[in-house]
């Protein structure tokens, strides 16, 4: 069982990065997860809850211990270096509380893994699923719906949470749109007139009244429209073009990057589209655009 003083540490924790930070919900329950997982081990450990005191004392063997444990148990270096980072955050803020030395836990190296490259789809392809995804449906105005959710997703660079969480009031679209990403970080993405008339179309077919605090894309019953309706509609359309499982409503926003980057455009201001609160996230489409032009060049350079 872990004790009362530790849980309400992480609580404490947690209340800071949200209050102070702005971390996003699901960041804290991710955080929450991880952390009570480690304390849960650690108590199991030594045989008694770890209040204060014994977590001051953490040794590297107790570090090497909980991740062997966690390896067993079958969880990949991935999420393994997430939970490591996440108790490394908590040990920070705790240390610098209570007046103690986490170096045991923060000297603790993070699993190697490799880092998945995001899988954007060809500029054709990208076309072609915007025009399948409208035949999915029987119904115009739902069909009008899928497109300019898709049309957003890939013009704009938006996250589908993004895309479905705009309101009546946002329409007609303007010229940029004030998006409120990830921690409640806001950024100005411009609307090309392709996802403007997209919109128009779906609104002047869509049944239920355009009130300005309801969701600008509603489900079938009028509520709010759910993400899983439109990775099933993509899905449909996806296997009529042929394209692989990763042509998602997440891939749209990971081609917007990527064929902007290989039409010219500049890192930091893609960095600033997307939201990215880091440039080494927006790095990530470098890799992909020059793996893709060593692919091209595999295939073209005449061979000594």
């Amino acid at each position: 069982m872990i004790s009362p003083a530790a849980r309400d540490a992480l609580e404490t924790w947690l209340t800071h990065l949200t209050s102070l930070g702005g971390a996003a919900e699901n960041t804290i329950t991710a955080y929450r997860t991880d952390v009570l997982g480690f304390l849960a081990f650690m108590t199991q450990h030594h045989g008694e809850a770890q209040g204060l005191a014994p977590l001051s004392k953490i040794t590297i063997s107790d570090m090497r211990s909980w991740m062997a444990h966690e390896r067993g148990r079958g969880v990949g270096a991935r999420s393994l270096a997430r939970a490591l980072s996440a108790v490394k955050s908590f040990y920070t803020w705790l240390a610098e509380r209570e007046g103690f030395e986490p170096t045991a836990v923060l000297s603790t190296r993070s699993p190697k893994f490799t880092k998945k490259l995001p899988r954007p789809l060809a500029e054709d392809a990208a076309k072609a699923m915007i025009d399948t995804v409208e035949l999915q449906s029987m119904k115009d105005w739902v069909a009008a719906r899928d497109q300019a959710v898709v049309t957003l997703l890939y013009g704009c660079g938006l996250r589908i949470s993004e895309a479905l969480g705009l309101l009546g009031r946002d329409a007609p679209l303007p010229d940029t749109l004030r998006i409120k990403g990830k921690g409640g970080k806001e950024r100005i993405v411009p609307v090309l007139p392709a996802a403007r008339q997209a919109v128009e179309r779906y609104l002047s077919l869509c049944p239920h009244p355009m009130e300005p605090d309801a969701p600008l894309f509603r489900g079938v019953r009028g509520g709010k429209l759910a993400p899983r309706a439109i990775q099933q509609v993509m899905a449909q359309a996806r296997m009529q073009l042929g394209l692989p499982a990763t042509a998602t409503p997440h891939a749209m926003r990971h081609s917007f990057a990527t064929h902007l980057l290989s039409a010219g455009g500049d890192l930091r201001a893609i960095q600033e589209l997307l939201g990215h609160a880091s440039l080494s996230t927006t790095q990530a489409y470098t890799a992909v655009d020059t793996a893709r032009l060593m692919e091209v060049y595999e295939k073209t350079h005449p061979k000594a």
